[in-house]
């Protein structure tokens, strides 16, 4: 009989609803010291192996098919059938966005739920490793890893985290390896030019600014978050004026550089205020424009604060470009401003974090919400390496991108049932 067959079979005639319930409610069962409570448990367990032993003695894979029945909706199950047999092979590697994809505002109240965190554990047990990969600080993820997974999976040697939207990579139980500082491989120009911008983007922000914005403690990333709820009106506006400033501060920083590259006659400063100009343009309009070029929602938002300048970027001087070429500026509505470098992102981090780990040959399930994540989706999709999912509120890129090959959106806060059809996928993988 053919697996489809089967599996219609399956949920056909077994109670697989309840059955769901009753595995959820063995694997999520809270600790606590009360003898009727456990007996309520131990009682719940012998029910959910009874009902799995009916399956388990009706097919000639039972055992799989008892497990997949157990966490896997119909419309999971028939998923990952789809996978198997599109990709046939199962997936040898989690790499997890947490904000808005693990855990949500809106959703979870910001904590990943014990669903999803079972899940994630019963991953590991299975030996697949995991990759956090997040555009937080290293401290913060670690500080919610060890809370919600555990010390003993986030210091095994397979889970690897990929800080500050790929800046660091940190592997505990590695040696030498256990911490890379990618930043620092970067070229003393680029270095100089965010040390510049870091060293003055409180200190010289507007008042508005440094009472609505707080500086992110990244190790390299310069990160204006707001000082309001994110999502909300006043978060969008503050960060909206935190983006043009901080375009306005890099271009001042980049300008400072080319100043000092005595190689450049077309460089000039203008005596009066300072401003460097290049090809009869200030700096900061030529940066203005390059980076509403490279994003609409960049262009949008300095129309909207009336800082977008009329310039033609295919006229912007080369010796400008070739720098900004290399750096960043990243913009999530309502929740952050962001300067980061080019040639250090998420696939970068997640690129060393597999070689660390030992996974040579990668089948991925790529998780996110933002374009860092879509750069993730888009190298594994180029790669035949993996699979991409989001949440249903995922920016727009990388809605398109999801929906254009497997479609795995998740509703928010539910990054679980992605999870749950991945399992699915391993088990079916594993008959062969």
């Amino acid at each position: 009989m053919e697996r489809y067959d089967l599996v219609y079979q399956l949920y056909d005639e077994y109670d697989t609803k309840t059955l769901q319930e009753f595995q959820e409610f063995v694997d999520v069962f809270p600790a606590v010291d009360s003898r009727v409570a456990l007996e309520h448990w131990q009682g719940a367990t012998e029910e959910l192996e009874d009902r799995k032993d009916e399956i388990r003695s009706s097919f000639a894979a039972g055992e799989t098919f008892a497990e997949i029945a157990a966490r896997a909706t119909r419309d999971q199950a028939f998923t990952a059938l789809d996978l198997e047999a599109k990709y046939g092979r199962a997936v040898n590697v989690l790499v997890l966005d947490v904000d808005e994809t693990l855990r949500s505002a809106g959703g979870t109240d910001n904590e990943i739920p014990r669903d999803t965190l079972h899940v994630l554990t019963e991953f590991h047990e299975a030996g697949v490793p995991i990759v956090i990969c997040t555009g937080q600080t290293l401290e913060n993820v670690k500080g919610f890893a060890i809370q919600g997974l555990g010390s003993e999976i986030v210091h095994s040697g397979e889970l690897s985290i990929v800080y500050e939207a790929g800046t660091g990579v940190f592997t505990p139980g590695h040696g030498a390896a256990t911490k890379q500082l990618l930043y620092d491989d970067l070229e003393e120009e680029i270095r100089t030019v965010f040390d510049d911008v870091r060293s003055r983007v409180l200190p010289e922000a507007p008042e508005d600014l440094r009472r609505g914005c707080h500086l992110q403690g990244n190790e390299f990333n310069v990160t204006m978050k707001p000082n309001y709820e994110t999502g909300t009106t006043d978060a969008r506006d503050i960060i909206d004026e935190a983006l043009v400033y901080l375009i306005d501060l890099l271009a001042d920083a980049v300008g400072t550089t080319l100043e000092g590259d005595d190689s450049d006659s077309s460089t000039e400063s203008e005596a009066d205020n300072g401003t460097t100009t290049l090809a009869g343009e200030t700096v900061v309009d030529w940066t203005r424009a390059f980076y509403a070029a490279q994003d609409p929602e960049i262009r949008a938002v300095l129309e909207g604060e009336g800082a977008y300048p009329d310039l033609a970027v295919d006229d912007a001087p080369e010796i400008l470009t070739a720098v900004l070429d290399r750096i960043d500026v990243a913009y999530y509505e309502a929740d952050a401003a962001e300067i980061g470098s080019l040639e250090l992102n998420k696939v970068v981090g997640v690129e060393h974090a597999l070689d660390v780990l030992g996974v040579d040959d990668p089948f991925a399930l790529v998780m996110g919400d933002s374009k860092s994540d879509l750069r993730v989706m888009e190298w594994v999709a180029d790669n035949d390496a993996g699979i991409a999912a989001a949440p249903e509120h995922a920016s727009q890129d990388t809605l398109e991108h999801v929906l254009e090959t497997d479609e795995l959106v998740f509703d928010r806060g539910k990054s679980v049932d992605v999870l749950r059809t991945v399992y699915a996928l391993n088990r079916l993988a594993r008959l062969g």
